[in-house]
């Protein structure tokens, strides 16, 4: 899935990604944040979260463009086990567009 980020140069844009824990068992996360432009996206609320049985949670990610071109990066979010069940790898493709700059 492509989580894309619109807005103007220099501006901060939030985008959420949510997460359903369908398992009657606790999960739990590591976000990584990897690629050409990783250090333009930021995950504000740290990059270990964890999903309580049958909940959903989202988290943030931030991009806060510092040029023109397209920004790219990878959010992975790698299972820790918990209890003796570990949850899927999730892959997300995070690009950047700026639409306009202001004086």
């Amino acid at each position: 899935k492509t989580i894309e980020f619109t807005g103007a140069l220099h501006a901060t844009v939030v985008k959420q990604v949510r997460l359903k824990n369908p398992s009657s068992k606790t999960l739990m996360y590591n976000a990584i944040l990897a690629g050409r432009d990783a250090d333009d996206f930021s995950l504000p609320k740290g990059n270990t979260f964890t999903i309580a049985p049958k909940r959903q949670t989202s988290i943030n990610v931030e991009f806060t463009s510092r040029f023109l071109h397209p920004a790219e990066a990878v959010l992975l979010l790698i299972s820790k086990c918990v209890g003796g069940i570990d949850g899927a790898t999730l892959t997300f493709s995070l690009k950047s567009e700026v639409k306009h700059i202001e004086p």
